[in-house]
């Protein structure tokens, strides 16, 4: 199997998403948070909170903060903690 050569350009697409993660990983949670204000059906807010759950891994949010929140599944908390992750409390 021949080895997949990236140009230059690919390359450093690749590696500007891989700088940004962060970023995308907050911004992801964010639309998730509305997401869930929204959400209208248990099992629709289920799925939402397993995206958040996956995305705060991700984040490598301390396992604490995350089975506060998986835990009380509260909108508000995640929104709160949300707000201080990008403020750069993390």
């Amino acid at each position: 199997m021949a080895k997949k050569e990236f140009s230059k350009y690919q390359t450093d697409v690749v590696g500007r998403y891989y700088d940004n993660l962060n970023t995308i990983m907050l911004q992801r949670l964010g639309e998730i948070v509305t997401e869930l204000y929204l959400a209208d059906t248990d099992d629709k807010k289920s799925r939402l909170w397993q995206r958040a759950h996956k995305a705060m891994v991700n984040l490598k949010v301390k396992p604490a903060i995350i089975s506060h929140i998986m835990e009380k599944k509260n909108v508000e908390i995640l929104a709160k903690n949300l707000q201080d992750w990008l403020g750069g409390k993390k």
